[in-house]
């Protein structure tokens, strides 16, 4: 049957898209690709923190008094004891003066007690006992007189009543005598009132040094919150320090992380205010308890004192180094691919076709991971962006 020109036309348009057909479909699907690599490899965590210092102090008063004068300000590097803030003083300062006086009639009424009192009453006695010594003698006499009848009974009576008297003065001069001795009533007396007016004046003058408020440690003056002429109430902070040799980070990481952490892994920090200064840390904490509320685990970071353009409160960025690898082979994260199991695989361009391979990761790196088993550097592995499947022809149509 001889074919007609239209026919002719339609039969070459045919075939011609038959023929197209076949060679795009031997083409196969177009892909992204991904490129393995191999190299050093580092593990690590990363996250978010602040700096702290180990010591922050709240200078207030511990009552309320009148702000005389604030004797440094915020960026001041202060010594341990120096004076910060001096409060109105003037009662205070009376009342000290009165207490040391009370302390100074105190000792001098011990000083009495030893230069003049006691050995008044000492003298004293030795005088009552020579006036007893001379009315026995006039008492034992008299006695004798009478016996010999040249006296009446009424010269004994006096004499008795004379030596009785003697003998009661001794026993006064006695008893005075050892009251005002360095271990008598009197000496004990003017010791405990000398005790209680040393007390007295510690008290006054504590009371008096709380009124000039002293840094607790060397640091820096981070914050004031008054000025002078202001009325300083107890416990509300005047000035804020911090203080100590060591820096430290404070941050928090999911709990997913807590298996790849250690005491004393290094970390590698960098303050958002100063990206191009990267510093070293160590990790120093990790909390016994995850935050149940945010899933979370606190952590501290040791920093090395060197780096002084730190600040309290800064934001910083840490990564902190869990493992390494000197030779890893390593896939992008995004190229692994988990079947309906969890099992790990990819799929890798051989000869045009797609094939899955079976993986065995090893570290995770950001962005990246280490394949333990599975690829080889160079093998190219489509990444999950296309739709190709198993068996597949593919063809490539970029790589990164």
């Amino acid at each position: 049957m001889k074919l007609t020109r239209t026919q002719w036309i339609l039969l070459t348009v045919l075939v011609a898209g038959i023929l197209g057909l076949t060679i795009f479909s031997r083409r196969g699907k177009a892909v992204e690709v991904v490129v393995v690599t191999q190299g050093p490899m580092v593990q690590s965590v990363v996250t978010t923190g602040r700096i702290a210092s180990v010591a922050r102090n709240d200078i207030a008063s511990q009552s309320t008094a009148r702000i005389e004068a604030i004797l440094v300000r915020e960026g001041d590097t202060v010594r341990a004891g120096q004076v910060l803030v001096r409060l109105r003083d003037d009662e205070a300062s009376a009342n000290l003066a009165q207490a040391r006086a009370t302390v100074t009639e105190a000792r001098g009424k011990i000083r009495q007690l030893a230069t003049v009192q006691e050995p008044v009453s000492n003298q004293q006695l030795e005088q009552a006992r020579a006036t007893d010594t001379q009315a026995v003698r006039e008492l034992e006499r008299a006695r004798d007189l009478l016996k010999q009848g040249f006296v009446s009974q009424s010269r004994v009576d006096e004499a008795q009543r004379a030596a009785d008297t003697s003998a009661a003065a001794v026993r006064a001069a006695a008893t005075q005598a050892a009251g005002n001795s360095s271990s008598g009533a009197e000496a004990a007396l003017a010791q405990s009132r000398l005790e209680q007016a040393l007390a007295a004046e510690k008290a006054a003058a504590t009371r008096l040094d709380q009124l000039s408020l002293r840094s607790p440690a060397a640091g820096t003056v981070i914050s004031r919150a008054a000025d002078p002429g202001d009325t300083a109430q107890i416990g509300r902070a005047i000035l804020t320090l911090v203080s100590g040799d060591e820096t430290r980070i404070e941050a928090s990481v999911d709990e997913k992380n807590l298996g790849y952490l250690k005491l004393n892994q290094t970390a590698r920090a960098t303050a958002d205010a100063y990206p191009q200064r990267p510093f070293d840390a160590v990790l120093t904490f990790i909390a016994p308890a995850v935050d149940a509320q945010r899933g979370t685990v606190d952590l501290k970071l040791r920093v090395d004192k060197a780096v002084d353009y730190l600040r309290p409160d800064m934001t910083v960025s840490v990564e902190i180094i869990t493992a390494q690898e000197p030779n890893a082979i390593k896939l992008p994260t995004d190229a692994v691919r988990r079947d309906t199991n969890g099992a790990v695989y990819a799929l890798v361009n051989r000869d045009g076709r797609a094939e899955k391979v079976s993986l065995t990761l090893g570290l995770r790196g950001i962005g990246s991971s280490q394949v333990v088993k599975g690829l080889v550097a160079g093998d190219r592995v489509i990444t999950p962006t296309t739709s190709a499947d198993e068996g597949d022809r593919v063809r490539e149509q970029s790589q990164r």
